[in-house]
């Protein structure tokens, strides 16, 4: 499908172009997987396809002047954020309130303005207020004729289960790493070896892979978390501890943190296991090489395993400070000669 601009997920366009082009289309469907991993992506490009004036099962091109003028009106309108009947409803202060929910109600209730359908993105579901959440509730059960909801989430756990059970789920995986190399390089003009370092730093996360390329302070963001955690490695308990309670204040950077030192450790293992062909963090090696001889595989080891756990207890609304206080203050020191 040339049209749908997405990587790695090829299954899945397969899959929504055949039900658009059969008009099997189900009133409701929640994309699922990693943050940044091309859900809102894959989402918006349905929309269009849903909408696209020519019904062919794949939205027309607009990615460039010569496609644009072939392009429906439609399908042009809504790349520039101007159609009517597409809606994205994205959280207000890290929550989706019910008066949201209630204003989609409304618009939702109204037919179309232009097509034929009406399609609402919600954005980050986990995100919505019990009250919120519990309203949606009614649209899903008995929706409009006219209206499609395209919900995504990285949080499937959050997600209410009679919100899951009304709606067809689309479980997006992280993409290829070499699929990820070879679309920085052709799209985004990308250097090879840093074409290759986003690709492995991401994960197969599209998003966070071309987010990365196009500004270069996401990398920045990274470099001081590792540049703070090897400097953790050799501070006090009170050092650590103010570390501890300056990121419990930064809601939104604790799991990319957290991410982060998981991917450098794990590499510094890997380093120690004979395997240095296998490392995330390429641009550095230098360093990587250096910190496996300063630590025993089982501290390594056991650090990951403390990530993993303090993640795990962040997720189950534990008391985020008092987590990051132990994680902070487990920490390895390195071997004294």
């Amino acid at each position: 499908m040339a049209n749908w601009p997405i990587i790695g997920h090829e299954w899945a366009v397969d899959l929504l172009a055949k039900v658009i082009a059969d008009d099997r289309l189900s009133h409701a469907y929640l994309f699922t997987g990693p943050a940044q991993v091309g859900k809102t992506t894959l989402a918006r490009t349905f929309a269009r396809a849903i909408l696209c004036e020519k019904q062919t099962g794949e939205p027309c091109a607009v990615g460039d002047p010569d496609a644009r003028a072939t392009a429906c009106r439609t399908c042009r309108r809504i790349a520039e954020g101007r159609y009517p009947d597409l809606q994205i409803i994205a959280a207000e202060k890290n929550t989706i309130q019910i008066e949201q929910v209630r204003v989609l109600q409304s618009d939702a209730a109204l037919s179309p303005l232009e097509g034929r359908r009406k399609v609402f993105i919600l954005r980050e579901i986990e995100r919505a207020t019990a009250p919120a959440a519990n309203a949606l509730l009614k649209t899903l059960e008995e929706p409009p004729p006219h209206v499609i909801l395209l919900l995504t989430s990285h949080r499937r756990d959050l997600v209410l289960p009679t919100v899951l059970s009304r709606c067809q789920i689309i479980n997006l995986r992280p993409a290829p790493l070499t699929q990820v190399q070879a679309m920085l390089t052709a799209r985004f003009a990308a250097e090879p070896t840093q074409a290759e370092l986003l690709a492995r730093l991401s994960g197969g996360r599209v998003g966070w892979a071309v987010e990365a390329c196009l500004h270069p302070e996401v990398n920045a963001v990274r470099n001081r978390c590792l540049d703070e955690l090897l400097a953790l490695t050799t501070a006090g308990h009170g050092g650590r501890l103010s570390w501890a309670e300056a990121l419990s204040h930064q809601a939104d950077l604790i799991e990319e943190t957290l991410g982060l030192w998981a991917a450098w450790w794990h590499d510094v293992l890997l380093v120690q296991r004979g395997a240095p062909e296998a490392i995330v963090n390429l641009d550095r090696r230098g360093q990587l090489v250096q910190q496996a001889g300063l630590y025993r595989p089982e501290q390594v080891e056991a650090t990951l395993t403390d990530l993993m756990r303090t993640l795990q207890r962040i997720r189950a609304n534990v008391n985020v400070r008092l987590a990051l206080d132990v994680l902070a203050l487990r920490l390895p020191k390195p071997i004294v000669a």
